[in-house]
């Protein structure tokens, strides 16, 4: 793919690829175009929770289960 651009632009990709540490301005387009997928999917998820059935209040004991599911205590 080849990708045209005008010169005021091409010199703000050179800079960001200088500046950020980009090997290539390749690199720098990849990176760009992997955030807007993943703020595409988040903002799906974000729309799909949106949408969903209400569930009950989230609390304290809510959260200190989710803890000890996550460092492997299954505590109740």
């Amino acid at each position: 793919m080849s990708i045209s651009l005008p010169d005021n632009l091409k010199s703000f990709v050179d800079q960001q690829v200088s500046e950020r540490g980009y090997g290539t301005s390749s690199e720098y387009v990849r990176e760009l175009i992997r955030r807007d997928r993943d703020r595409e999917h988040l903002r799906g998820l974000l729309f799909e929770g949106a949408s969903s059935p209400a569930t009950t209040p989230v609390d304290e004991r809510y959260f200190d289960n989710l803890r000890d599911r996550v460092q492997g205590r299954h505590h109740k």
